[in-house]
């Protein structure tokens, strides 16, 4: 049974789902979608155009769907969507997209930590977790089973990689390519997510050929170009070396060196 607390501001057009709770002094706006089983915590704020999964926790203070921070916003009609069992935590930000792409997105099985903010036509996929303080700017892209260290600030238009791992308090203004960790000021490569890799079950013939791809990219004073062409010519093409030849050629603002 959903259950709404007396001192709660729910629209009557906003949308929710069964055994979906409100906490006090929430307010959800119309044109709100929320799935079965989600919490909503006390003074979070719900602003129109947020569709929510089921099975989601949003946290006390945390705002998600509010106007994107863009100059150039007309007060289009666009969107925020969450996937399912998503976490959202206290005083985190979620803004809607402007016309860019409509609809800015965090999948399914996320963490976002307090005080994190996901900008405008951002688009998180699956199992990732934003640590504490994380800010994107507008347009990143991050792929599914990424990690974030706190205080990180992420360039515009940015793409990282699936399976990577980036350190705290990093500046991002570089794509940062898959299965790998990147850390330090410039931000740098520092050898391939091995621990993160493993606990997710990858075989050690996968990594040992990423571990060869990646020397070739960044121990070889070769070019772009020229690892991914030695990569194609050299290692064997499994789904993990084409997602990363995939990837390389089509990073729009360069990698990390």
């Amino acid at each position: 049974m959903t259950k709404i607390h007396p001192t709660a501001v729910v629209d009557s057009n906003a949308q929710l789902g069964e055994d979906v709770k409100v906490g006090p002094y929430s307010i959800i706006e119309g044109d709100v979608i929320i799935g079965d089983g989600t919490e909503i915590a006390y003074h979070a704020v719900i602003a129109s155009g947020t569709r929510i999964g089921r099975k989601c926790r949003v946290f006390s203070n945390a705002v998600i769907g509010t106007e994107p921070q863009d100059l150039k916003f007309g007060n289009e009609k666009t969107f925020v969507e969450i996937g399912d069992n998503t976490t959202i935590r206290e005083f985190a930000t979620v803004n809607r997209a402007t016309t860019h792409s409509y609809t800015t997105k965090v999948g399914s099985n996320c963490l976002i930590m307090a005080y994190a903010h996901v900008a405008h036509d951002c688009h998180i996929g699956d199992y990732v977790v934003l640590a504490n303080a994380v800010n994107m700017a507008g347009h990143v892209t991050i792929e599914n089973h990424v990690g974030v260290g706190g205080m990180v600030a992420i360039h515009q238009f940015v793409h990282i990689g699936t399976q990577s791992f980036i350190g705290g308090l990093s500046r991002v203004s570089k794509d940062v390519p898959p299965y790998i960790l990147a850390m330090g000021e410039p931000l740098t490569f520092a050898g391939l997510n091995s621990v993160g890799l493993k606990r997710r079950g990858f075989k050690s013939e996968t990594l040992q050929e990423l571990k060869r791809a990646y020397k070739m990219l960044y121990r070889e004073k070769l070019t772009t170009e020229e690892a991914i062409a030695k990569i194609e010519n050299t290692l064997t093409l499994t789904p993990e070396i084409e997602h990363l030849i995939g990837f390389l050629r089509g990073s729009e603002r360069g990698i990390i060196r």
